[in-house]
């Protein structure tokens, strides 16, 4: 028992010292450092809150919080969408077989980088000789200009990131809809209740604390969003799809400026906080735990 109770602690040790060093003290670091100036030539000088008063009026900050939050919101809920009919589609398959296909092939990008993804992507949405125009010209679709126009390239991005992470969505799902109690499900058919109102009824309510769960995780992913935008567009065209975090990166490690680079870091950390919270507040009216 005692070798048992020294390694359990030896791993809570190493686990409490990975989250400490990786998580806890960079967050700190982060914090301490918005209220100073620092190049990492000369010493950091103490500016108090100068960062988040020039933050409050920098538009382009602003705009990257813009660009953030509407593709979030398209990606979460695209997602959620997506995912939910392909979970519903392969519950209906009766062989075994065919739904650990289904679900190995649906989870198969996520593990996948994202970066790989989007080199791959970016060249399927080429305007010149990309296979996605090709086919759109094939049916009488003229070309699509994705890379050089603003909402081209918000949708491939998109694309891209709900493309990638759909398959934890899922998954999630998958789980959820194969743990539905069978005698609940029993008894509505045998009242003679339809697919379409057994689903709205029974099974979406029954549900509902995995679609909750992933709406929490897609929007905190999603709002961090970087490898798609920085790879396919590079914020382009313009700053169209600049998102809150490449602005931090071209901040701080082009710009040299870590400072006001952490300030934008600490504000996105509190706009994900408030909007958790406000996901948990409003979950209260539509969330049911059997």
């Amino acid at each position: 028992m005692r070798q048992e109770s020294r390694f359990g602690w030896m791993m809570f040790a190493l686990s409490g010292l990975a989250i400490l060093v990786f998580t806890a003290l960079p967050i700190v670091f982060t914090l301490l450092l918005s209220f100073f100036t620092w190049d990492v030539i000369t010493p950091p000088q103490f500016v108090g809150f100068q960062n988040f008063q020039k933050l409050a009026s920098d538009t382009a900050v602003i705009h990257s919080f813009g660009v953030t939050g509407l593709l979030a919101v398209l990606i979460v809920i695209l997602q959620i969408v997506i995912g939910l009919t392909m979970a519903l589609l392969v519950q209906q398959r009766k062989s075994t077989w065919a739904r650990s296909i289904f679900r190995t092939a649906f989870f198969l990008p996520l593990l996948v980088s994202a970066a790989s993804i989007s080199i791959v992507f970016s060249y399927l949405f080429d305007t010149n000789f990309g296979v996605v125009n090709y086919y759109l010209q094939l049916i009488g679709i003229a070309p699509v200009d994705w890379m050089n126009s603003p909402a081209g390239a918000t949708a491939t991005i998109v694309i891209v990131a709900v493309w990638q992470k759909l398959g934890f969505v899922f998954i999630l799902f998958v789980a959820a809809l194969g743990s539905l109690p069978q005698d609940v499900l029993e008894a509505v058919s045998l009242d003679g209740s339809g697919p379409i109102r057994t689903f709205f009824s029974i099974k979406l309510p029954l549900i509902s604390p995995t679609i909750f769960f992933a709406a929490v995780i897609g929007m905190i992913d999603a709002m961090q969003i970087f490898d798609q935008p920085y790879v396919m567009t590079k914020g382009g065209p313009g700053d169209s799809t600049t998102t809150t975090v490449m602005l931090i990166y071209r901040t701080a490690f082009q710009n040299i400026d870590f400072g006001y680079g952490s300030a934008i870091s600490v504000v996105l950390f509190l706009l994900l906080l408030l909007l958790t919270w406000m996901q948990f507040t409003v979950s209260r009216k539509w969330v049911f735990y059997s």
